[in-house]
C-alpha cells in the first residue's frame, strides 16, 4: 500500500518539486534495474562456470589419487614420504580485480615460480611416476583457486545483488507511489481551490451586475 510523502507546505510549488522528485526516481529505478539484470546474469554465467570447475576439480583430484597410489604402490610408502619432504613447490598467487556493474570482484592468478630446490629431489631410484604425481598435484591445486575465485564471485555477487533489490523495492513500492499518491493528492486540491475560486469570481460578478442594474 502506497503512503503519502508528507507535505509541509500544499503550495504549486511545492507540487512542482515533487514533479521534478518523481521524474527522478523514475530515472534512478530504471538505472537500479538495468544494474540488477546485469548483476543476475553475471552471477548466473557465474554459476555455471563454478559448476563446471567443481565437476573438472573432482576429475583431477580422482586422476592424481589414483597417480599417488600407484606410485606409493611402485615405491612405498616410507620412501615416497622421505622424497616429498626433501622437496619444495614454489607457488605464487597474483591478485587483481575485475568491475562488474561497480561490484569489486577478486581475480586470482597462479605463476609458477623457478627458484633453487622448488622441484622435487631427484634421487637414485625415484621414477617418472613422481614426476606424473606432482604435477597432477599442482593441476588440482590451480584449479581449487580457480574455484575459490569463482566461489568467492558467487558470494560478492549475491550480497550486491540483495542490496539493489532493497534499493528496487523500495523505489518501486514506497518512494514512486509516495510521490504519485502526494500529487494526485495536492493536483486535485488544487483544481477544487481553482474551482471555489471562479465559482466565487462568477458569484461576485453577478452581484457587481445586479447591482449596476437595480442602480438604472
Amino acid at each position: 500500500m502506497s503512503t503519502k510523502v508528507q507535505v509541509t507546505r500544499p503550495t504549486k510549488i511545492e507540487l512542482a518539486r515533487l514533479k521534478r522528485r518523481l521524474k527522478l526516481a523514475t530515472r534512478i529505478q530504471k538505472i537500479v534495474k538495468d544494474r540488477l539484470s546485469i548483476l543476475i546474469m553475471e552471477f548466473l554465467d557465474t554459476v555455471k562456470e563454478c559448476s563446471s570447475v567443481k565437476e573438472r576439480l573432482l576429475a583431477e583430484f580422482k586422476e592424481a589419487y589414483l597417480a599417488l597410489s600407484v606410485t606409493t604402490g611402485y615405491h612405498g610408502y616410507a620412501f615416497l614420504e622421505k622424497e616429498l619432504l626433501a622437496s619444495r613447490m614454489a607457488l605464487t598467487i597474483g591478485t587483481a580485480t575485475r568491475n562488474v556493474a561497480g561490484v569489486k570482484i577478486p581475480v586470482f592468478e597462479t605463476e609458477d615460480t623457478q627458484t633453487p630446490g622448488s622441484s622435487v629431489r631427484k634421487t637414485p631410484g625415484t621414477s617418472s611416476l613422481i614426476d606424473n604425481s606432482t604435477t597432477l598435484s599442482r593441476k588440482c591445486l590451480k584449479t581449487t583457486i580457480e574455484l575459490a575465485e569463482l566461489q568467492n564471485s558467487l558470494e560478492l555477487l549475491g550480497e550486491e545483488i540483495n542490496k539493489v533489490k532493497r534499493i528496487n523495492n523500495a523505489l518501486e513500492y514506497i518512494v514512486i507511489p509516495g510521490l504519485v499518491a502526494t500529487i494526485k493528492y495536492l493536483t486535485m486540491k488544487f483544481e477544487e481551490r481553482d474551482r471555489e475560486e471562479i465559482a466565487r469570481l462568477k458569484y461576485v460578478k453577478m452581484l457587481i451586475e445586479q447591482r449596476e442594474a437595480y442602480a438604472y
